[in-house]
Order: C-alpha cells, then sequence, then structure tokens
C-alpha cells in the first residue's frame, strides 16, 4: 500500500492512501495515519487500483474531509473499485468471525470492515477529476501536474511545484509506472526536471518474460482447444486486464484469424469498468482511437457476450460449443471464475489460460506450478484440463522500463527513493542507479521522516 505525507508551509499532502493486501503488512491498515487523518488538508490519487487507493474510505471514516485530487478516468474507476472494496471488507470480516468462532481463535485485529460501503460513497464525493498535463492549485504553496503514466486507465505521474521560504522545488512521484507499447492506453510520460524523484520498484529487479506476441499466442491456445472441444477459461482482473483481453480478441476476430466463437466475459465489475473504458476514450492511444472510428472496434464484436446476472453467468455451463470464458477474480481466489474453474478443471479437452501475475498461496498459484489435485468450494478436483500462461500483459515496467523513465531526468535529481516494492528488490534497484547509473538514491523505511531542503 502507497501512501507519503508532504508537510509544505504547514499543510499536509496526502499522495495516495492504499491499502496493504499482503498478510504480513494487513495490521498497517489498522495503525492510525501519525499525522492523523483529520489533519489532512488534500489528498493527491495517482491511480484507482487497491493498493493506491483502497484505504482513502477509512480516512474518510476517521476524519479526513480535504478533497482528494485526480484524473477524471481515476474518478470513474473508484466510485467502482473503492464500492467493491468495501464489499469484500464485509464479506471477509464475516467469514473470520464465523471461523474463529469455530475454531476458537483470537485475532490481533478488530475482526470487523475497515470501512463501510457508506464510508466508500462519502469518500468518492470528495474526488475532484482533472486532465493530464495541466497545472492545479493544491495549496498556496504547491501546485500539481498529472502526466500519464500509463499503467491503467487515467493512471499518473504526479509533478509537485513547492515554492517555499523564496525557493523552488519540483517533486515527481511516479505512481505505477507502465510499459511502453501496450494496447488501448498511452505511453508513460517521460518528465525531464525533478530535485526529488519518489519511484515505485515493483520489478526492479527483473526483465519481463518474453513469450513472443500475444495475438499470436492466443490464437494458438484458442484453436487447439477448440480442435479438442474444449474452452478456454482465462481468470482475468476486472480492470485492464480484462479490456485488453477483448481488445486482442476483438482484433482477431475482426481480422479473420479467429472465426467467431462465443467469448463470455463473465464479472459485473469488469462490465462497469469497461462502461468507464467507453466514457473516456480521449485517453486512448492513437491506435485504440483510429479502431474505435473504424469498422472493426476491438471491444465489440460478433460472439462476444457480457454476463452481469447469476442466471446468466449459469447459462454458460449449458453452452455446448468450445467457448473462451473471462472470469474473476484474476488470482481464482474468489469470484465467478471458481465455478468456471469447477466444471473445467478436470476436463482434458479445456484450457485454463493465466495472463497475471498469480500471489503465493492462491489457488491460481497452485494451477500454475502444476499441483494434480487443488480445493475448489472445500472439495478436491483433479487437475485434467492443459495449464497455459502468456507473459506480456503486465501492467508494471520492469528494470529496464524503470531505468529508462528515471534516466530521462536531466540534469539528475538530487535524490531518488525507491518504495512501493518488496525490501531486497528496491534494495537491489538501489543499489543499481548508485553504482551504474551514478545517481544517490535510498530505500525509505515504513514512517521514516526525510527533510527535503
Amino acid at each position: 500500500g502507497s501512501r507519503y505525507v508532504l508537510d509544505v508551509a504547514g499543510k499536509q499532502i496526502m499522495i495516495d492512501c492504499g491499502l496493504f493486501q499482503e498478510r504480513p503488512y494487513e495490521g498497517r491498515n489498522w495503525t492510525p495515519c501519525p499525522v492523523g487523518a483529520g489533519n489532512i488538508d488534500v489528498m493527491l490519487l495517482t491511480h484507482a487500483h487497491i493498493d493506491h487507493s483502497g484505504l482513502i474510505p477509512r480516512f474518510v471514516k476517521e476524519g479526513f474531509r480535504g478533497k482528494i485530487i485526480t484524473t477524471d478516468p481515476t474518478v470513474a474507476l473508484a466510485d467502482v473499485m473503492l464500492k467493491d472494496s468495501a464489499q469484500i471488507q464485509a464479506e471477509d470480516a464475516a467469514y473470520k468471525q464465523k471461523r474463529h468462532a469455530r475454531e476458537g481463535r483470537q485475532s490481533k485485529f478488530p475482526i470487523e470492515p475497515l470501512y463501510s460501503e457508506q464510508d466508500a460513497v462519502d469518500a468518492i464525493k470528495l474526488l475532484e477529476g482533472h486532465s493530464y498535463n495541466t497545472p492545479i492549485p493544491v495549496t498556496d504553496a504547491v501546485s500539481a501536474v498529472f502526466h500519464d503514466a500509463g499503467h491503467i486507465l487515467g493512471s499518473s505521474m504526479i509533478e509537485l511545484l513547492v515554492k517555499e521560504n523564496g525557493k523552488q522545488t519540483r517533486v515527481v512521484f511516479s505512481g505505477d509506472v507502465g510499459q511502453w507499447n501496450k494496447p488501448i492506453i498511452g505511453d508513460p510520460s517521460l518528465l525531464k526536471q525533478a530535485d526529488y524523484v519518489i519511484m515505485e520498484s515493483t520489478y526492479g529487479d527483473r526483465l519481463h518474460e518474453l513469450g513472443g506476441d500475444i495475438g499470436d499466442q492466443l490464437e494458438t491456445i484458442v484453436k487447439e482447444t477448440r480442435l479438442r472441444g474444449g474452452n478456454v477459461v482465462i481468470p482475468t482482473f476486472a480492470t485492464e486486464r480484462a479490456q485488453e483481453l477483448m481488445y486482442y480478441f476483438g482484433k482477431l476476430v475482426h481480422a479473420g484469424r479467429l472465426e467467431p466463437t462465443q467469448v463470455f466475459l463473465d464479472s459485473p465489475m469488469a462490465l462497469d469498468i469497461t462502461a468507464v473504458f467507453q466514457r473516456f476514450q480521449a485517453y486512448f492511444d492513437d491506435e485504440m482511437v483510429r479502431l474505435l472510428g473504424s469498422k472493426t472496434p476491438p471491444l465489440q464484436f460478433p460472439g462476444l457476450t457480457l454476463c452481469r446476472t447469476a442466471d446468466q453467468s449459469k447459462a454458460i455451463n449449458f453452452v455446448k460449443e468450445p467457448s473462451i470464458i473471462m472470469a474473476t477474480s484474476g488470482m481464482c481466489n474468489a469470484g465467478r471464475i471458481k465455478h468456471h474453474l469447477k466444471n473445467n478443471i478436470e476436463r482434458a479437452d479445456s484450457t485454463i489460460l493465466f495472463v497475471g501475475h498469480q500471489g503465493d498461496g492462491t489457488l491460481g498459484s497452485q494451477i500454475l506450478r502444476g499441483d494434480r489435485e487443488v480445493r475448489i468450494f472445500n472439495q478436491m478436483y483433479r487437475v485434467q484440463a492443459k495449464v497455459a500462461q502468456i507473459f506480456g500483459f503486465s501492467a508494471h515496467a520492469d528494470k529496464a522500463g524503470l531505468l529508462k523513465w528515471h534516466t530521462a531526468f536531466k540534469p539528475r535529481p538530487k535524490q531518488v527513493f525507491l518504495t512501493h516494492g518488496e525490501e531486497k528488490v528496491a534494495l537491489n534497484l538501489a543499489d543499481h542507479i548508485e553504482k551504474v547509473v551514478g545517481w544517490p538514491a535510498h530505500v525509505p523505511r515504513y514512517q521514516e521522516v526525510v527533510e527535503l531542503g
């Protein structure tokens, strides 16, 4: 979870307010902000992913009443994602209460939702949307410009211009830096000036695996599975990944490389996110804009069925012809994907296709690593379906991408701070930046205070 506080001229500016989702750090979500939520004057939000936005309703619950400045698409995405997060909070708390009561366990932290759906609604009311590349007054001493981060729709890197004591200081927060040449959205912006840079380090110690052209791989997997008479089941994330899959399938169908076939997007949240994409086409890249103006718009194609209701989801089970089924959640721990896995995982003619990272301990990671049996809905199933994986979908820049982004600053910043990544990864990247690039780099500790002078 990303959270930073910039103290300037007596004002407290918070950049991002993310939820910790990794089990070892979940307790930090319950730790009160050292500054006090009610003492934060204004928030700036880089993008809508929950590890950057998911604790905002908690801060509202604890007294935050300032405005939250972000981009227009992020306002719309956060509207969907924060409400969904509140629902997950409630479901998780109810499950833990039953389990702990049954097992006689005690918890270190309250077994209750971090916030309610009403807290999420109250938070959404504070969001204020702006365009890219437009100076925005934040406080009397600080202005902000949001630049395209190329990570998800509306994602930003934030450039702050701080004027204090007759001095001008430029501070840049990278947010999550995306990959270049991804479909639908623009490339990450390369900024030229900064005194201080706070940069993410998610994949700062590795290069993404290259598995060839994504469209070619999808075409091959679908055709091979169809020949066997099976379904292609794809666990997907509702935001960005589902839309990218629709983009690739649309291009393949429109180009005649795939016969029109049943393609199901089975996720109410993914449908809501797709509707947001349709609203903010001005944020698409040039190629996507060109395709939208053609007779073959990639997010619409013959055979695509959008499933919102439970009955629509269940009806997929009765489709006799080989189909492509995309459903959430992306790591298979919850959602409708579990029902589709249950119905296909013991079919040798079907394929389970992974297009995203599978966290340790998740059902998806168990299937991907080759477990012969997995538990779904408290019942063991043999993994007889073919398991495949396509690389290249990651929304994060790898080490090469991060170095490309941060070495664009001329002259070099006074200091680079590496955050939002595993400690060993951030330290590895910091070491590379200092020894190879020759720039000063620092990995701050949790709640460390640094003076920018």
